[in-house]
């Protein structure tokens, strides 16, 4: 039972969020290269290494404050008391020193992901109280995960896939904070004090509409063999505002569209599209 809340306090729901990593070897359409696929999975793993290693900070350094929290008093390890303090630092110090390890593997992507840490670093100790600076911080996490994909197999970020993402990433934080305020109120984090659920839906629309023209263009103007899953990227934009519409909990929409069998099957259809569209015109 320890060392399960010990894996939870990694939090591996959240590592789904790392697949951006995936996005450059999947357009440059290198995934049939053994050596790009291994050099993209190695990113993923050390990103997901990173990724937990900064929630594994967050939560020792918000103890106090999910202890009086309504939902992370009863789901975070640590302030549940599941998982020690002592136990939580020594996870943490295990997980930097196989971070280091990403130095001598994919020395490049370590950098985007050195990055990640700063960045979450910043927004734990002031960002993440800065009305729209917390989601541009969170934004710019994903941004970072696309860049270390494109380092690891040696390919430039297309700038339209960089701006894609950003736009994404955008609408996803904004979502969060939209779900934050509708179900746990104003008051479960200072930043949320200053928004509306008016404010941040108008942040989410426009990040939403922004994106789904980025990728059109992108598509259109360098990718044109992809042009039939623009419909994809739209039912997946417009289904996941759906599951946070009617999510009543406090859940994540993020971790409540793994459950939904209509998002997961457009997302594997996106991927297969294009996968087998791009290996296809490689040939």
């Amino acid at each position: 039972m320890a060392a399960w809340h010990l894996f939870r306090l990694l939090r591996p729901k959240q590592w789904v969020k790392n697949f951006f990593v995936f996005a450059p070897i999947l357009f440059a359409g290198d995934f049939a290269k053994q050596t790009s696929l291994l050099s993209a999975i190695l990113a993923f793993v050390y990103f997901c290494l990173a990724a937990s290693c900064v929630y594994v900070l967050n939560d020792l350094t918000d103890i106090e404050a999910d202890k009086t929290h309504p939902l992370k008093s009863k789901t975070r390890p640590i302030a549940s008391g599941h998982v020690s303090i002592r136990s939580a630092v020594v996870a943490l110090s295990v997980g930097f020193a196989c971070l280091l390890t990403g130095l001598f593997v994919i020395p490049m992507a370590m950098l985007p992901i050195g990055g990640y840490i700063a960045i979450n670093v910043v927004y734990s100790l002031f960002a993440r109280k800065i009305p729209v600076l917390d989601i541009f911080t969170i934004a710019f996490g994903f941004v970072l995960r696309v860049v270390a994909g494109a380092l690891a197999i040696t390919q430039p970020l297309s700038a339209w896939m960089f701006v894609t993402t950003l736009c994404l990433a955008l609408y996803l934080a904004a979502m969060k904070r939209r779900h934050e305020l509708k179900t746990l109120g104003a008051k479960s984090r200072s930043s949320l004090e200053s928004y509306t659920v008016a404010v941040v839906e108008r942040f989410a629309e426009i990040s939403a509409t922004a994106a789904l023209v980025c990728y059109a263009i992108f598509v259109v103007t360098v990718k044109v063999m992809l042009v039939y899953t623009i419909p994809i990227v739209a039912f997946g934009l417009f289904r996941y505002w759906f599951i946070a519409e009617k999510l009543k909990s406090a859940e994540s929409p993020t971790e409540a569209m793994l459950r939904d069998w209509q998002l997961v099957a457009s997302v594997i259809l996106w991927v297969g599209v294009c996968g087998g569209v791009l290996l296809f015109a490689g040939h």
